[in-house]
Formats: C-alpha cells, structure tokens, sequence
C-alpha cells in the first residue's frame, strides 16, 4: 500500500488486562484505529468485542503473542504493514514480576521477565520512534512503577526493570524534545490489578500496607499527559510522597525497608 495512504494506530502491549486494556478503552475514544498485543487470546477477543460495539470504534486488530519471542517486533510490523496502518502511539504496558529472593526464584523466568520488562520495550520503541520524529507527531507511553525508585529485595529483577524503563523514558524524552514526538513515562504505585494479586506478592506487608490505586483513572491522567506533551506522571499524591522518601534516602537502607516489608506478614 502507498506509504501516502497509511493510517496512523496505537498499538498497545499488555492489551489483555490491566492499566494496558484501559488503555486500549481510552485511546478508542478518540476514534483511532488499535492494535492490541498480550498474551491471553480469550482476554483479547473479549476486548475487542467490547471495544467493538462502541460507537467510535475505528479498525482494531489484535495479536496474541510473547514479547520474549525473538520474532515478536517483526510480528507486530507485519500486521501493521499488512492492514494499512502505522504506529502513532506505542504504548509499552506489558510486563510482569517474579517474587521471592533472587538466588531461590526460578532464573529462566527471571531472564524472561528482562526480555519483557526491557528488551520488548526497547526493540518497540527504536522500531517506531524514528517514524514518529519523522512525521514530526506521536509518541510512547511507558509504564514504569514508584518501585523503580529503590532497590527491591524479593522483586529485584521488576524493580530493576523499572528503574531501567524510568531511566530510558526519561532519556529519549529529552532527545525527542521540540519534534512534535512525546514520550511518557507512567509511574504509578500499587494498582488494583491481578498483577499484585498474585502471591505471594500479594500477601506481603507492602503489599497490605500501601493503598491501591485504579487501574483507569491512572490511565486516563497519563493519557491526558501524554497529550500535553508531559514526560512523568505520578497520578497520586500518595506515590509522590513515597517517591520523595525515595530521593531522600541511601539505597543501601531503602533495600533494607523493602526487604522487611517485602516478608509475607
């Protein structure tokens, strides 16, 4: 098809469930056409048939694929190219966590959730970033987590992934600044989601202790920045606090606050 006759998309990773399939509600919208990526082929067809029935709806596809794959990225591209469409708008919502110590957890998983967390990350966004500065609009939202501020005794694989994201969001939101192209990062605390449902996360004292946020609304004031063009958004007042006890206090006794309150009460 005539590169000249393209139709701009957002594609969303981790479409399946969570903050990505809030996403996926709000960017349709605005009428756009969707790509939706995850793992869960039932969860993606639901979606799709719920986003479907709404009035706005433009063309949505969907992929159910493993961003660990190596092939993953070409995939995406594929149905991209193969339906007319572009990416405008990357959103990077996929991921996942591994808890327990590190030396105990299962290490191929450990490495799975690198390949996930960072590597998909990255390889999406260097495939699309250069198309976006070239047409001089659109952008990336990353989604990073207040955990990505301190070190993580029992999750130090995620929350390593999550300083990485914050760092490489951060990063290429100052390279791209005056193009027209915006990258966002979303760092949001604990979310009432299946991800810190799962246990033994979900039966740990900062698990218990911290009060859980709404998966749509943080996506929907992180869509609101995104447009205004913002790099960072915290959605709540109570992750900006705990975000400052980060910046104030050596990792060296912040892991050690993590690793007390990481224990399953």
């Amino acid at each position: 098809m005539n590169a000249g006759h393209l139709v701009p998309a957002v594609v969303v990773t981790g479409a399946s469930s969570g903050v990505g399939r809030e996403f996926a509600r709000l960017a349709i919208e605005d009428g756009v056409a969707l790509v939706l990526v995850g793992r869960s082929e039932p969860a993606l067809a639901e979606l799709v048939q719920e986003l479907s029935a709404r009035r706005a709806a433009n063309r949505i596809l969907k992929l159910s694929i493993d961003l660990q794959r190596a092939d993953a990225v070409a995939q995406i591209d594929a149905l991209l190219s193969e339906n007319g469409l572009y990416c405008d708008v990357l959103i990077n919502s996929a991921g996942f966590g591994v808890f327990g110590p590190a030396a105990n957890a299962d290490s191929s998983l450990q490495l799975q959730l690198i390949d996930v967390n960072v590597k998909a990350t990255v390889a999406l966004s260097l495939r699309f970033l250069p198309g976006m500065l070239s047409r001089g609009q659109g952008g990336i939202i990353n989604i990073g987590s207040i955990t990505g501020y301190s070190p993580g005794p029992y999750m130090a694989g995620y929350c390593a992934s999550k300083a990485f994201v914050r760092s490489f969001s951060a990063a290429l939101s100052a390279e791209v600044a005056g193009s027209g192209v915006t990258v966002t990062c979303l760092t949001p605390g604990i979310l009432r989601t299946a991800f810190f449902d799962r246990a033994p996360m979900g039966h740990s004292r900062l698990m218990k202790i911290l009060p859980r946020g709404n998966a749509e609304k943080a996506a929907r004031i992180a869509w609101t920045a995104f447009k205004q063009g913002r790099s960072l958004v915290v959605p709540r007042l109570i992750d900006r606090f705990v975000l400052s006890i980060c910046w104030l206090t050596p990792d060296w006794l912040l892991a050690r606050l993590v690793l007390a309150l990481q224990r399953a009460s």
